[in-house]
């Protein structure tokens, strides 16, 4: 039952497609039209076959002269070129086609459209030039009763197309305009449709992998050879050599459409496609080597139209060999990779087997139609693609929310234990520190029984009694750090400096110390928790003041440079030793001005705030002159009541 769950999707992709281009065959096919056909040079016209829906297409019935052959009946399309299947003949030169209009009826004013005329040519009706030029040709004319000479003169020097190789049309205005639209909007949508494709995926090249590469390029090679009826309809003076890119565009999609069915079966890295794809690349740049040698080696043209069908044969095959390899994989994307190849190789069946017996009215011709659908079926493979990708994404992205949501609940309740651990510590060793300090005081006032051994051990238990209380006092202290939560807000640096003002003034003033602030010329904001920076200030002052003798001066300025806040807190104490400035910054750290009482936390908590804040902050000092800290601040947005 499984095996036959198996086979019964590429059995119905491949009956549609055959469905598909049988109704082409049949439908959209200028050898099936209704006649009139010409015969023996004579193409028999009347008002009827003029007024029908559909254009008299001139396959039959024309007399061709060229450098070998004088009035030889052919039709449109038996041959690509002159040289008509002998290798050891030029393909290109000059070529003559004719044919009679033998017409009944009243005068109407008919057209006959050219389509893609790869040589030089000049159309005479009545021995009179209506046209001539290079691409598509397109003649009017008033057709009366009776005979009319219809000739076509071509001239090639170059492609593997010469003389005429896609029958005319010929009916009145109205029916071929409509010809006209119809197919002008079919190339259209072919040329523009796989472009935007290209544009989205290029937006995944990074992130697409080289699956993603590989389609945008294949879109790319599709645009560029469907372009080629824009060129001939347009007439575009690069129509003579534009079978080269045409070429080059359709090796690379064929190259394209074998790679990305490798990448989708899961074979890209298979030892044996590697030699395959090498193989591949060598018969594309042999036979674009074929059509630069065209126009200078007779055998060229020969040898690339019949290398080009084992070319395809070649890619076909690879194709399968890639689909085989992947069966047994579990890859979502192996049945993309199955149609492709059904595709694939109903295109080439379809190209091969009715050569030189289709050409397409409305539409494309059996490869293109190929083209599209492959293009529309690896379309739609990458937008599921790029859909389960996103899909992931968004899980790997609620996941990963989930976890940093749990995470942070986890460090949040850690540090709130920490914070109480300290605090429940610093208060449990309050009692026994103190009251460490009051039996030596106590000991020491006795005088009972202390000689000169035991006061010495007296000595070294106060140093580390009072070791241990000015750590303890740095728990409490950064205990009391931990707990401000206040949300940030815009402090103004100008009532920042105007509040240090009125807060130190008056408390230096007192240890004889001048104290001032230098406002900036304008204002600035910082996002903060005011008590943190008041702590940040605190610090930094009562260090100056401990420091400073008496007539000195502390200086606390502020201004804005380069869109950033400066702000810095000068002293004229007695300055710090070169080899401390490293090491002030650091938790507990105690320089030798501050032995006895200090925590060794006042920088480190002010270098703490300013990193909170976004700010950076340096020293400079200098022995015996003082100390500079100068911090740099981010900006907020200026205060719109300002």
């Amino acid at each position: 039952m499984k095996r036959h769950i198996i086979w019964r999707q590429p059995l119905a992709v491949l009956t549609a497609l055959t469905i598909f281009y049988l109704a082409l065959f049949y439908w959209d096919n200028k050898y099936q039209t209704p006649p009139p056909y010409g015969r023996s040079g004579i193409l028999s016209l009347n008002e009827e076959t003029l007024s029908r829906s559909t254009p008299i297409y001139m396959i039959d019935g024309w007399m061709l002269t060229d450098a070998r052959v004088t009035d030889k009946p052919t039709y449109i399309g038996e041959y690509s070129n002159l040289q008509r299947g002998d290798p050891s003949v030029p393909p290109h030169g000059q070529a003559h086609y004719k044919m009679t209009l033998r017409y009944e009826g009243a005068p109407q004013i008919v057209s006959i459209d050219f389509p893609q005329i790869s040589s030089w040519y000049a159309i005479y009706v009545d021995e009179t030039c209506l046209t001539k030029g290079l691409g598509n040709a397109k003649i009017t004319f008033l057709l009366t009763e009776g005979d009319h000479a219809l000739c076509v003169d071509t001239f090639s020097e170059q492609g593997y197309y010469s003389g005429m190789y896609f029958p005319p049309a010929l009916g009145t205005e109205q029916t071929l305009s409509r010809v006209r639209n119809a197919q002008g909007f079919a190339y259209a949508l072919a040329f523009l449709l796989p472009l935007a494709l290209a544009m989205f995926t290029l937006f995944l090249w990074r992130t697409g992998g080289r699956i993603s590469r590989f389609f945008a390029l294949l879109c790319c090679c599709y645009a560029l050879y469907m372009f080629r009826y824009f060129v001939f309809l347009f007439s575009l003076p690069i129509a003579s050599g534009w079978f080269i890119p045409q070429s080059l565009a359709l090796y690379g999609l064929c190259f394209c459409v074998v790679q990305i069915t490798a990448l989708a079966a899961g074979a890209a890295d298979n030892v044996a496609w590697r030699w395959m794809r090498r193989i591949l690349v060598a018969l594309s740049v042999f036979l674009l080597l074929l059509c630069l040698l065209m126009p200078t080696v007779s055998w060229a043209v020969f040898v690339h139209s019949g290398l080009t069908d084992v070319y395809y044969i070649y890619t076909f095959a690879c194709t399968v060999f890639l689909v085989i390899k992947s069966v047994g994989s579990k890859g979502w994307e192996n049945r993309y990779a199955l149609a492709g190849c059904l595709i694939f190789g109903a295109g080439l069946v379809s190209n091969i087997l009715p050569s030189n017996r289709f050409e397409p009215i409305y539409f494309y011709w059996q490869f293109e139609w190929c083209g599209l659908l492959l293009v529309r079926l690896f379309g739609t493979m990458m937008v599921i693609r790029n859909r389960r990708i996103l899909q992931e994404n968004d899980a790997l992205t609620n996941h990963l929310e989930e976890q940093v949501q749990r995470r942070t609940e986890e460090v949040t309740r850690l540090l709130e234990e920490r914070k109480a651990f300290f605090s429940d510590l610093a208060h449990d060793l309050k009692a026994p520190v103190f009251a460490t300090q009051s039996f030596i005081e106590a000991i020491r006032g006795s005088g009972i029984g202390v000689d000169a051994e035991l006061q010495g051990y007296l000595d070294q238990a106060e140093a580390k009694q009072q070791e241990m209380a000015r750590r303890l006092q740095g728990l409490s202290t950064l205990n009391a750090f931990d707990k401000i939560e206040e949300e940030r807000t815009r402090v103004s640096i100008r009532e920042l400096l105007m509040e240090l003002d009125a807060v130190y003034h008056e408390e230096a003033a007192v240890h004889s110390v001048y104290f001032r602030v230098e406002l900036p010329e304008q204002d600035g904001f910082l996002m903060a928790q005011p008590e943190k920076l008041n702590m940040l200030f605190e610090n930094l002052i009562y260090n100056a003041l401990r420091v400073t003798p008496p007539e000195g001066s502390i200086t606390v300025a502020a201004r804005i440079e380069n869109g950033e806040i400066c702000m810095t807190a000068a002293d004229t104490g007695c300055g710090i030793p070169e080899e401390e400035l490293p090491l002030i910054f650091r938790r507990f750290y105690v320089g030798s001005n501050n032995r006895g009482n200090g925590t060794g936390l006042g920088l480190y908590i002010v270098q703490s705030i300013v990193k909170e804040i976004g700010g950076t902050i340096g020293v400079r000092s200098v022995m015996g002159e003082g100390t500079t800290f100068i911090m740099h601040f981010p900006q907020s947005i200026k205060n719109p009541a300002v």
